[in-house]
């Protein structure tokens, strides 16, 4: 599972594994201290997608994209038998 290298990439491909099947796509974030890493994985147990960094900047970068796929995921409207 590689690491994409650019943020662009990764929330284009985020957005879109998101959107071909949202009632599978997972996100998980996850910050070390001990490292100063944060890392976001968007993953439908098919694709995974993965991206980290260091850099403080790049947090509002991944605060608005996970607000973004969060908002996507409350106002999904789909039938009744979806949620099976």
């Amino acid at each position: 599972m590689p690491y994409y290298q650019t943020w662009e990439e990764f929330a284009r491909a985020a957005e879109k594994l998101y959107l071909t099947d949202p009632m599978k796509v997972r996100v998980v974030l996850k910050y070390r201290h001990c490292d100063g890493n944060l890392c976001i994985k968007v993953t439908d147990n098919a694709v995974c997608l993965q991206y980290k960094t260091d850099q403080a900047q790049d947090v509002k970068k991944i605060e608005k994209l996970h607000g973004k796929l969060m908002r996507l995921m409350v106002s999904f409207k789909g039938d009744a038998k979806d949620w099976q």
